[in-house]
């Protein structure tokens, strides 16, 4: 089961008591449905405790008795589909006329009169996000879309989400393949939204995961960080040791170092691998981190200086 189909179920579940609310609820999920006209009211949905929760608001609320049937679809993987029909004229024009839906209305705007107290947004936006939303699973994205067949309805539900009270959210609108999508981006913003709408198991998922996933980032940046420290210590350190070699192979042998060098460079040519905190706590003397990288400085200049004579 997907993280969207997760959160519905979650939202299906949420216990609404107050009468308003259960408007509220009922009027979004058949508004943004996939046919809400005298025509035709339809709402289709994969989930099966979305599908009850309509009916059963429907036949409490309207007094309309709502179809459910079920198909097998396939996109990418097979999967059921179940459709909540209201059938009969007269039912469908009772269904209208209780959330004061004009019945010749050409496109669907939301009625700001079925959202009579600051409770009922929670609950409106439930039933809209168990009829056309999906949220994204947050180990991939963190984005919470509506899919909305008409502008101006796209338009009115981008205020409500704008205007709630307590959670700053920035909801935008794009259009695709004719639909227009309302959505939220970021994980504060999904958050949020899935708390607000009573999801707050998925919302505590989507917070986790964006833990999980700075835990991750920082870790993955400490270790390229060490990795490149360490990469350039070992290169620095092949260097002093070329150079130690090269130097020791010419005709005075160690003897050509002059003293305060030579005990360095014996401590790099038998400890390749040493740090320079770890070498300046070998030396016999008192020498900073800065004073052993001049030495290292005057045992190069010696094998570049051994190295002209050559030529």
């Amino acid at each position: 089961m997907s993280f969207s189909a997760d959160a519905k179920r979650e939202l299906a579940a949420v216990d609404t008591q107050k009468l308003c609310c259960q408007r509220a609820e009922c009027y979004g999920l058949f508004l943004f449905a996939k046919a809400f006209s005298f025509q035709e009211i339809a709402l289709v949905t994969e989930s099966a405790p979305v599908a009850r929760v309509a009916a059963q608001l429907a036949a409490e609320l309207c007094g309309c008795m709502a179809d459910i049937s079920s198909a097998l679809v396939h996109r990418g993987r097979e999967r059921l589909s179940f459709t909540v029909t209201i059938p009969g004229r007269d039912q469908r024009a009772e269904m209208m006329h209780f959330f004061a839906q004009p019945l010749n209305a050409i496109n669907l705007r939301l009625q700001m009169d079925m959202l009579e107290k600051p409770c009922c947004e929670r609950s409106f936006l439930r039933g809209a996000f168990l009829s056309c939303g999906t949220v994204t699973n947050p180990k991939k994205d963190y984005r919470l879309e509506f899919t909305v067949p008409f502008m101006k309805l796209a338009n009115d539900l981008q205020q409500v989400l704008a205007g709630l009270d307590g959670i700053a959210l920035q909801p935008g609108i794009a259009n695709r393949k004719g639909n227009f999508v309302v959505y939220l981006n970021g994980s504060g913003n999904v958050e949020d939204l899935l708390t607000f709408m009573g999801a707050q198991n998925a919302s505590m998922e989507v917070m986790q995961e964006k833990m999980l996933k700075e835990v991750r980032n920082n870790v993955n940046r400490r270790t390229n960080f060490e990795t490149a420290n360490l990469d350039k210590t070992a290169s620095a350190s092949a260097r002093q040791l070329l150079a130690i070699q090269a130097v020791i192979a010419g005709p005075k042998g160690w003897e050509a170092f002059p003293e305060e060098l030579r005990e360095l460079a014996w401590l790099r040519y038998q400890n390749p691998e040493m740090t320079l905190r770890e070498l300046e706590g070998r030396l016999t003397e008192r020498v900073s981190r800065s004073g052993i990288h001049r030495r290292f400085h005057k045992i190069l200049e010696m094998a570049e200086a051994l190295e002209h004579k050559k030529e």
